[in-house]
């Protein structure tokens, strides 16, 4: 029945796949396939941070380990991704987008099995490790290959859908594996994946565009030296965050430092590096990453603490937060295409800054609620927060592609996902030592902080009008 479905989907392209991509995108027909297998991946792996968040203390309890260790199966997945994003976007400069794509697809199903047959904690770390990687390698060049997939002229209706896609696995990933605990054993959380993986994986492998490669070699030191750096970072600011021994921060310190520094070393000279300094040295591109890193934690500061902030300082039972949360992913994935397409005929950073003016006003709105806020009340300054959010994204995420040359489209398809997974880290990193601080105001805290930062994202996107005058 699959092999049926694929190979009409194949029948409906209307060109044989070119060796490399055309100027101008992929034909429609074989554009809407290559969008269908693409996004499944995407949601799959987003699905898998919400589904496994929601359903660690369910998998605790199952598996008969303490809370600090259970920890691990949402923090090896992530620290796969932002360890290996860039080493995976450089890889695909190398030796192709669409082969790093599926082999991150195929790896994410296999490891998606080996997490439904897992019988203990370490087994099932080890699985999300791997699982991690997958999601990282298909991630590292979701946004290069959409570049490849769509005309210029498009490109921000194909970075709206992703942003659509994603918001809509964000929402409903709460509420799915809810529904499966309570349909079924937690190994359903990953088996599901299966099937849908495997369809998807199929049909990427026929409709996914090749690209040019690149003629530098791919440095595995590098790769490492930037696993390294990443992973240390984001172990630094979560450790740091939750008041570790000064020892073991300052071993994570000088660890995090030397490897940046013999990344930079082994890394100079070269044209195309894994940590893209050639990039970054963009002032375009370096203004556009960091309005992402600023907004994501944004996110994230919003969405660790707000929980603790509707439970414990309103009163609200679990239930009860999960719906006042989803006001904000819904307005992001109606403002995903809405925003996507305004990106294809308005300056990027004047919408993305606006968004940000506008998510700004939404997390001060929630900072200065009533003692006693109604349902409604808390929804529709949700819902400004996710508007501001969304009206953000796509013309963020193709102003960075955007001051990138094509043939630099993996680097910038890296520093992408890194941005969002380093803004998100950082965001929760500040959450949890606002909550040292303080378990009474631990929460406005860090609402506080999310203003001051989105109000700062918004400078610096507007400081893009100003570049782009000059230039």
């Amino acid at each position: 029945m699959t092999d049926t479905v694929l190979d009409r989907a194949a029948a409906s392209v209307a060109a044989a796949r070119p060796a490399t991509v055309p100027a101008d995108g992929l034909p429609p027909a074989q554009r809407r396939w290559a969008m269908v297998a693409l996004m499944t991946g995407v949601s799959m792996a987003s699905l898998d941070t919400a589904i496994a968040n929601t359903a660690l203390p369910e998998l605790a309890r199952q598996l008969h380990a303490g809370a600090a260790a259970s920890v691990w199966i949402v923090n090896i997945y992530q620290l796969a991704m932002v360890a290996t994003l860039l080493p995976f976007a450089a890889l695909g400069e190398r030796v192709g987008y669409r082969r790093v794509a599926t082999a991150g697809l195929a790896l994410f199903t296999l490891a998606s099995l080996a997490c439904a047959l897992a019988w203990n904690l370490p087994l099932l770390v080890g699985a999300r490790l791997l699982q991690g990687l997958g999601a990282s390698a298909l991630m590292g060049v979701t946004t290069a290959m959409m570049r490849a997939i769509y005309p210029a002229r498009l490109q921000g209706q194909g970075f709206g859908l992703n942003a659509l896609v994603v918001a809509v696995a964000f929402a409903v990933g709460p509420t799915l594996a809810s529904l499966i605990l309570a349909l079924a054993s937690w190994p359903w959380l990953f088996a599901i994946n299966v099937p849908i993986g495997t369809a998807a994986f199929l049909l990427a492998r026929r409709v996914l565009p090749d690209n040019a490669r690149a003629a530098q070699g791919f440095d595995a030191g590098a790769a490492l030296c930037n696993a390294g750096a990443f992973g240390l970072l984001i172990l630094l600011l979560g450790d740091a965050a939750h008041g570790a021994a000064p020892a073991r921060l300052a071993v994570e310190a000088v660890g995090t430092f030397a490897c940046f520094a013999l990344l930079l070393r082994r890394q100079r000279g070269q044209a195309a590096p894994i940590l893209p300094t050639d990039l970054l040295a963009r002032p375009l591109f370096a203004l556009s990453a960091l309005t992402a890193v600023c907004t994501f934690a944004v996110q994230s500061l919003a969405f660790v603490a707000l929980p603790f902030h509707f439970e414990q300082v309103l009163g609200r039972s679990p239930v009860e937060t999960g719906f006042l949360l989803t006001p904000w992913p819904v307005l992001v994935a109606i403002m995903g295409p809405v925003s996507g397409r305004l990106s294809d005929r308005y300056e990027s950073g004047l919408l993305a800054g606006i968004g940000l003016l506008v998510l700004c006003a939404g997390v001060l709105a929630l900072l200065w609620m009533p003692a006693a806020p109604s349902a409604v009340a808390i929804a529709w300054r949700m819902a400004v927060c996710g508007a501001g959010f969304g009206l953000f994204q796509a013309p963020n995420m193709k102003a960075i592609m955007g001051s990138a040359p094509n043939e630099r489209a993996g680097g910038a398809s890296g520093i992408v996902a890194t941005a969002r997974l380093t803004g998100q880290a950082g965001g929760a990193a500040l959450v949890a030592g606002c909550l040292v601080l303080s378990d009474r105001h631990g929460t406005t805290y860090a609402l506080a902080a999310a203003a001051i930062i989105a109000l700062l994202g918004a400078a610096i996107s507007f400081a893009r009008l100003h570049r782009r005058v000059r230039g």
